[in-house]
């Protein structure tokens, strides 16, 4: 397969005619009946896919019922209209693999590591895409659920230009993490629905994005897109920026490991696995049907004080 670059402006002028042919995005416009009777378009149904960890020992706990949740946005309780934890529900998912610089002496780790994964995480249904990013990005693979694919692509990732340090890092061109993960939610996860996530190998460094964080943030938060990093850091290059890559999947629901080494990567991509496959599917009716697009705020809770939900802090309105 061609690869193909991946921008924020990719798709745009074709995105009406994309979306018409798509599965219907689901978010802050979207209702779910259930996992057999599909997905029917209305106004105001949120949806959150949330997972819940013990505090003290960290592990996900599966056993939740819908009474034992509660959900708040701008602090005013919501009623829960729809639950489920079916660990079988389809997946949309980007892998998005840094290649730059700094990544020079982990990526032959990081393919075989991302191979394994997405050998044992996909089932029937899911679908996902690979894009490499360094001074541009690159669709390596679009949305497929062929695994050979998938392989291919990801040992197909290079790294783009050796490390430089000194006078010479100025003259060239530095990393789109921000632009890369902004493409690859609104171009390519918009027009999908269902549960959707990226993986991202990355030590967070942004160096040559057009866009900002929050720019990101928003694109998948727009997206119900839930963000995940395996921050792969080579201290010899400056390490990684864990503050960016905490504030990411913070926001969007999602988890930073850092990773120190190739065993440490292993384990990172099994909890990655097990968190994807062990979602709750909570949903409510908003009680604020203003279609104004202004952020709200969400708060999950649960009945018990000795587990914490994890979930995107907030979502867009929709507006007129």
């Amino acid at each position: 397969m061609r690869s193909e670059r991946l921008t924020p402006k990719l798709f745009v002028g074709a995105l009406a005619i994309v979306l018409l042919f798509s599965r219907p995005p689901m978010g802050a416009s979207q209702n779910s009946e259930s996992p057999q009777q599909g997905i029917r378009v209305q106004v105001n149904l949120v949806n959150l896919f949330v997972t819940v960890r013990d505090k003290k020992t960290r592990q996900i706990v599966p056993n939740l019922e819908q009474s034992d949740f509660k959900i708040a946005e701008d602090g005013a309780d919501q009623k829960i209209s729809f639950f489920s934890h079916e660990s079988t529900l389809p997946i949309t998912l980007g892998l998005l693999i840094d290649t730059s610089g700094s990544e020079q002496n982990t990526l032959g780790a990081e393919q075989e590591a991302a191979v394994r994964f997405l050998s044992r995480v996909l089932r029937k249904g899911d679908l996902t895409m690979v894009v490499s990013f360094d001074t541009d990005s690159n669709l390596l693979a679009d949305l497929t659920d062929d695994q050979g694919r998938l392989d291919r692509a990801i040992n197909r990732t290079r790294i783009n230009a050796p490390y430089a340090q000194g006078p010479l890092a100025q003259t060239i061109p530095g990393t789109v993490f921000y632009d890369a993960v902004y493409a690859a939610c609104h171009d390519k996860l918009a027009g999908e629905a269902g549960r959707k996530a990226l993986v991202i190998l990355t030590d967070a460094q942004d160096e040559g994005s057009t866009l900002r964080l929050q720019d990101a943030i928003e694109a998948a938060e727009r997206t119900d897109t839930v963000v995940h990093i395996l921050l792969v850091a080579d201290p010899r290059f400056g390490g990684g920026n864990e503050a960016v890559a905490r504030k990411l999947t913070d926001e969007t629901g999602g988890r930073t490991i850092v990773v120190r080494s190739e065993k440490n990567l292993e384990a990172a991509f099994d909890q990655i696995s097990e968190e994807l496959r062990s979602q709750y599917t909570l949903g409510y009716y908003s009680s604020n049907t203003a279609r104004d697009g202004s952020y709200r705020k969400i708060k999950v809770d649960t009945a018990r004080k000795d587990l914490d939900a994890l979930t995107r802090k907030g979502y867009y309105a929709p507006q007129n």
